[in-house]
């Protein structure tokens, strides 16, 4: 049975095929259409499951959408009346759009797929739909290595719900409480992405960067005025300080004389108060996450937790959650956000609609790594660099990783393509960026000259499973650089306090023996390198230690500030091209900078040219 989930019109649409249970392939859509967050139906996406599982659309059993439009449209009209006449020039706005293109959604889509799929097949009689926040619990509960679970799911919104609990247990999955639309943990912390000039749905990553190198000393300001929070981590916003249920903005002119001052523009100076404001709405959603999670072991009983939603892509949080120990085990849907949605669905109509039986392999996740989208072989993979006009090399195996761990240790910055694209938001070694984290330039050098990004941004290490006891304080697991953890003790350096500097200065102060990947309060957004599921990641890295002693290497998306991570082996090329990568190394092929044509210069790095 071919079970077809689609996530799709919000934002990060995407894809996932399931075979009787076991995914197949999923991915989003903005990895083929180039559009970063790519909200459209996901044509190209489906097209690339159902070729990767060498299937005709006929053989479809179902295709289940993430949600419920209909409610959606519920949620607007009845927000939309209850803070009336607030909001008129956006119902004015909104309601030609629901009109025109959702109330019909289930048309949009019958229509969508006709196009895409051919219309030769009954496609309104095998559309089913699920539930926004229950697609996301089924995302985390389903794949993950747990017989039994609570499951908690933080996000904006969905239909109506924007934080629930559940409970999982084989094969049934069961909502138990909801916290409903306009009281939002995420609609908070976007509200004040949003504040502090960055974009919602998108740099919420930003300010979580930006929080260590503040104080958090409006936390107090923001639980006075903003958000009430229970003992048991339930929350209820005070919306005149808002504008998000009704408005055009997020935030409100009470919110700004809170503050003091109207929203920083876009792309300003940082100041001190910015990191400052960044800091407190981090720790105030800390708080909310662990009495959410101290409250759920409480009333479930249950040892496991599994998250999902937006939220759960705040791996600081989900650092401090699993360093309270309230739970025994913590698993995260690396797809945590909308994209995820489209698995989720899929696995809904499998164990709950079909109600087949779950397969659980406790030692593993169902997830194979992430790496759930396309490959390309040598032979395409030199076709398309041939069409690019690039040089290259072609190296066996072992010859590659030499090569490919010299280059690093030359500290060179390397684009590194290999095996299927992940599913989800994070470079886990399929589409990376990796250099050398002893490098004290490196961090600032990947900022400004590759990825064309604000210098704050911190960078994650990719570290070998085995040694990561050896280097981190909380090494266990984490496959889906889904979590923080600090740099050991002995692993740090001192620092003459003359030199501990405030705000963005405290970049320059080398911190540890891998400066490029540690932050500035000594965190790392750590990813987990397993044999299992990326040998060839992983043969690179252990040649890496072998030269250096160091089983790290800096991993960051392959890509620039405002683009999609690159799917295939020509928008490699063009990214190595159009940034200062000094090596692009894809399949068994192998790319100097210095060896590429002059002509092709300045065709890519005028794409890039963001001056």
């Amino acid at each position: 049975m071919y079970l077809l989930g689609i996530s799709a019109f919000y934002h990060d649409s995407a894809a996932c095929l399931l075979k009787d249970g076991k995914i197949i392939a999923a991915a989003q859509e903005e990895r083929f259409t180039r559009k970063k967050h790519d909200s459209a139906f996901p044509s190209e996406a489906i097209k690339y499951c159902l070729t990767e599982a060498n299937i005709d659309p006929k053989e479809l059993t179902n295709v289940i959408f993430y949600e419920k439009p209909f409610v959606k449209f519920e949620r607007l009209l009845e927000t939309y009346f209850a803070f009336a006449p607030r909001g008129l020039r956006s119902f004015c706005k909104a309601i030609p759009v629901w009109v025109k293109d959702k109330i019909f959604q289930k048309t949009v889509l019958v229509n969508s797929l006709n196009e895409v799929l051919g219309s030769d097949v009954d496609w309104k009689g095998k559309l089913l739909f699920s539930e926004h926040h229950l697609s996301h619990a089924a995302s985390a509960f389903y794949p993950s290595p747990f017989r039994s679970a609570a499951i908690l799911t933080l996000d904006g919104v969905g239909e109506w719900t924007t934080a629930s609990i559940a409970v999982g247990s084989n094969s049934s999955l069961e909502i138990i409480k909801e916290i409903h639309f306009p009281h939002s943990i995420g609609l908070l912390y976007s509200a004040f992405t949003y504040y502090l000039g960055f974009k919602v749905n998108s740099g919420e990553y930003k300010v979580m960067g930006l929080a260590p190198y503040g104080k958090p000393i409006y936390a107090k300001l923001i639980r006075d005025h903003l958000i009430d929070v229970a003992d048991d981590g339930s929350f209820h916003l005070d919306m005149r300080y808002f504008e998000f249920a009704t408005g055009l903005t997020m935030t409100s002119k009470k919110f700004d004389g809170l503050f003091g001052a109207p929203p920083r523009e876009p792309e300003t100076l940082l100041t001190q108060r910015d990191m400052d404001l960044a800091a407190s709405i981090q720790s105030v959603t800390e708080d909310v996450v662990v009495r959410l999670g101290k409250n759920i072991r409480e009333i479930t009983g249950e040892k496991y937790l599994c998250l999902a939603g937006g939220v759960a892509l705040n791996c600081v949080a989900n650092g401090v959650l699993r360093r309270e120990k309230i739970f025994d085990d913590i698993w995260v849907q690396p797809a945590a956000g909308d994209s995820g949605g489209a698995l989720g669905s899929a696995l809904v109509a499998w164990h709950l609609y079909c109600g087949s039986d779950r397969s659980i392999t406790t030692d593993s996740d169902g997830m194979f790594g992430s790496y759930l989208g396309p490959k390309y072989s040598n032979e395409q993979i030199e076709q398309q660099f041939l069409a690019c006009g690039a040089k290259f090399e072609k190296f066996d195996d072992r010859e590659l990783i030499e090569r490919t761990a010299e280059a690093l240790v030359e500290e060179k910055a390397i684009g590194w393509m290999q095996g299927r694209m992940e599913f989800g938001p994070r470079a886990l070694g399929a589409r990376s960026i990796i250099a050398d984290p002893r490098s004290p330039r490196m961090q600032k050098q990947l900022n400004l000259k590759v990825k064309f990004r604000e210098s704050f941004r911190p960078f994650a290490p990719s570290v070998l499973a085995e040694d990561a006891d050896d280097w981190f304080e909380e090494g266990d697991a984490s496959p889906y650089m889904l979590f923080v953890s600090n740099v050991k003790q002995d692993k740090r350096l001192e620092i003459d306090a003359k030199t501990d500097l405030f705000g963005i200065d405290r970049l320059n102060v080398t911190r540890s023996l891998v400066p490029a990947i540690t932050h500035v309060d000594y965190s790392a957004r750590l990813q987990t390198i397993h044999k299992e599921t990326n040998p060839v990641f992983h043969a690179l890295v252990s040649c890496f230690k072998e030269k250096t002693g160091c089983p790290m290497v800096v991993n960051t998306s392959f890509n620039v500030r405002g683009e999609p991570i690159v799917c295939n082996p020509t928008d490699a090329f063009r990214c190595f091209m159009g940034t200062d990568l000094d090596v692009l190394v894809v399949g068994n092929y192998f790319l100097r900078k210095g060896d590429q044509n002059s002509d092709l210069f300045d065709k890519y790095q005028e794409k890039y040219d963001l001056d």
